[in-house]
C-alpha cells in the first residue's frame, strides 16, 4: 500500500471514528435530558397513599395543568386524574408555580348539581408538579350564620318583652291612683313576662337538645302517653280558639326516649296547628304502626305553607305567618325545638302542606317491644296472735 492510500485510509477511519463518537455523545445528551424530564415529572414517592387517605378533595397537576394524581373526594367536584385542572384552581396553581410559595383562596366550585364554597390552596412539591387541595366550607359558613342569626334574633326577641315590661312598670306607676288602670297594666305586665319565662325556658331547652351530650332520662316510653300529654297541655288553648283537637290510629306502641322531650315535641305540633287553624276547625292528631317505626302525625285544616317556605319552617325564630304569630304569642323556636328533639331520638320528622288546605307534620321514631307488665305481689296477712296464749286465736 502506497504512502497516498495509507493516508487516505486513515482519515477515512478517522471520520468515521469522529462521527460514532459524536453520535455517542449526542445520545448520551439527549439521554440526560429525557431524564432530566422524567424526574422533574416524575410523581413523588407515596403521593396516591397519601391523597388517597385525604377526606378533602386533593390533586397533584404537571406542568401542563393535567391531573396526575387525585384524592377520592377529588371526584365530587368533577377532579379526575387525565383531566385538566378548572380555571379558578388552574389560576391558582400557575400563581403558586410562578410565587414559589403557597397560595390560598376562597372560591365557588360546582358540586353536582350545585355550587359550593371551598378554600383551595396550592403549592409546589416538585419543579414541574403541583399540589392543590380544595376543602368544602359550605356547611361550615351555613352554621356560622346560623349562629350570626341565633345570636341577632333571640337579642331581637328578647327585647321586645323586656322593654314592655319596662314601660309597663312605668304606666303602672303613673297609674297608681286609678285601680282599674293599674289592674289593667298589671295584666298586660303579667302576659309579657309569661312570655319572657316561655321564651327563655325555650332558647334553653333548644340549646340543650342542640349540645353534644346524651339524654339522660331514658326509658321505654308509651306513645298512648306522649300524646295525651301533648294534647291535654294545649287543651286551654283549643278551647279558647275554638278548636276540637280528636286523637286516633294505633295504640299500646312504645319508644326508647326521654318522656319529657318528647311530650313537648308533639306538644308543640299541636299547639302550631292549633294557632293557624281557623275558629270552628279541627286539628287531628293520628298515630300509625309501620314496620318497625311508629308515625305521629299532626294534621290541620289551616292557612298551609307555601312551597318556597317549607325548608325553612324549622329553623330557629322562623314564622310562617308573622302577623298571626304576634297575635298568638309564638317564639318561633317550637318547630325548631321539634326537629331537634326528634332528631336526639333517631327519628326525623317530616311536613306535608298546600296553602289553603293545611299542614301535616309526621314524626317517625323506632319502636321498641312493649315492656313485660309489673307484678305486684300481695302481702300475706299474718294472723292475730292472743297474746295471753302465745298462739293464733
Amino acid at each position: 500500500m502506497d504512502t497516498t492510500a495509507a493516508a487516505l485510509l486513515a482519515l477515512a477511519v478517522g471520520v468515521v471514528v469522529g462521527v460514532a463518537i459524536a453520535w455517542i455523545v449526542v445520545q448520551a445528551l439527549r439521554a440526560r435530558r429525557t431524564a432530566g424530564v422524567q424526574a422533574s415529572t416524575e410523581i413523588p414517592d407515596g403521593a396516591h397513599a397519601v391523597l388517597g387517605a385525604m377526606d378533602d378533595a386533593a390533586v397533584i397537576v404537571d406542568s401542563s395543568m393535567s391531573i396526575a394524581v387525585a384524592s377520592a373526594a377529588a371526584g365530587l367536584f368533577g377532579l379526575r386524574e387525565g383531566q385538566i385542572l378548572p380555571d379558578e384552581l388552574r389560576t391558582l396553581a400557575r400563581a403558586a408555580r410562578a410565587h414559589e410559595k403557597h397560595e390560598t383562596a376562597t372560591l365557588r366550585l360546582r358540586r353536582g348539581v350545585e355550587m359550593r364554597s371551598v378554600v383551595a390552596r396550592a403549592g409546589s412539591v416538585t419543579p414541574r408538579m403541583t399540589l392543590v387541595i380544595v376543602r368544602d366550607i359550605t356547611e361550615r359558613e351555613r352554621v356560622e350564620e346560623m349562629r350570626r342569626d341565633f345570636v341577632a334574633n333571640t337579642s331581637h326577641e328578647l327585647k321586645t318583652p323586656v322593654g314592655a315590661i319596662s314601660l309597663l312598670s312605668e304606666a303602672v306607676e303613673s297609674a297608681a291612683d286609678d285601680p282599674a288602670q293599674v289592674r289593667h297594666f298589671a295584666s298586660r305586665l303579667m302576659a309579657e313576662a309569661t312570655r319572657l319565662s316561655q321564651l327563655t325556658a325555650r332558647i334553653m331547652d333548644l340549646s340543650r337538645l342542640q349540645s353534644d351530650t346524651d339524654l339522660t332520662d331514658l326509658r321505654d316510653v308509651s306513645i298512648d302517653e306522649v300524646v295525651t300529654s301533648a294534647i291535654e297541655s294545649q287543651a286551654i288553648a283549643a278551647d279558647s280558639a275554638g278548636i276540637e283537637v280528636v286523637r286516633g290510629g294505633a295504640r299500646g306502641l312504645y319508644v326508647r326516649g326521654d318522656v319529657h322531650i318528647l311530650s313537648e315535641a308533639i306538644g308543640n305540633l299541636v299547639a302550631n296547628a292549633i294557632a293557624y287553624s281557623p275558629a270552628g276547625g279541627r286539628v287531628g292528631v293520628g298515630v300509625k304502626n309501620g314496620d318497625g317505626t311508629v308515625e305521629i302525625a299532626v294534621t290541620d285544616r289551616g292557612i298551609g305553607i307555601p312551597d318556597a317556605e317549607q325548608d325553612r319552617v324549622f329553623e330557629r325564630f322562623y314564622r310562617a305567618d308573622q302577623a298571626r304569630s304576634r297575635r298568638t304569642g309564638g317564639t318561633g323556636l317550637g318547630l325548631s325545638i321539634v326537629k331537634h328533639a326528634v332528631q336526639r331520638h333517631g327519628g326525623v320528622v317530616e311536613l306535608w302542606s298546600r296553602p289553603g288546605r293545611g299542614s301535616t307534620f309526621t314524626v317517625r321514631l323506632a319502636t321498641v317491644a312493649a315492656p313485660e307488665p309489673t307484678v305486684v305481689k300481695k302481702k300475706r296477712k299474718k294472723k292475730p296472735v292472743d297474746r295471753a296464749k302465745g298462739e293464733a286465736s
